[in-house]
């Protein structure tokens, strides 16, 4: 896996591809953490966050953790990785922009995490 510093340098690029728009009401910005972040359902220790959003009274802010991407994609293979943390850095701005539109229904990200980690659970 690249360092951290790398990881950061990739990071910054794939949010520099977004426009401006999406980081309307971003308050906190985009936060790199280098810890691992297990979830709480994990089973075997097998779920790991890698990145999330968060609204809170303080702002929004979009969290994403080196250490969970160092245990999951231990290639050091740039573009793969650069891939990747674009696929995840996309999904939390879905989050951010289904916030702010007040999307929290059957067809939001919000949703469809939920369905996914009942399947994950084998909870119908």
């Amino acid at each position: 896996m690249i360092d951290i510093d790398s990881f950061f340098e990739i990071l910054t690029e794939v949010c520099d591809e977004l426009p401006d728009a999406f980081f309307r009401e971003l308050h906190q910005g985009v936060v790199l953490s280098e810890h691992a972040k297990l979830s709480p359902h994990a089973k075997n220790n097998d779920l790991v966050i890698m990145g999330e959003y968060r609204s809170s009274r303080y702002g929004n802010q979009i969290t994403i953790y080196y250490g969970s991407f160092a245990r999951t994609c231990p290639s050091d293979d740039r573009e793969y990785l650069k891939g990747r943390l674009r696929e995840v850095v996309r999904h939390e701005f879905r989050h951010h922009m289904e916030n702010l539109g007040g999307m929290h229904g059957r067809d939001s990200l919000e949703y469809e995490d939920k369905v996914n980690l009942r399947k994950y659970l084998r909870i119908d």
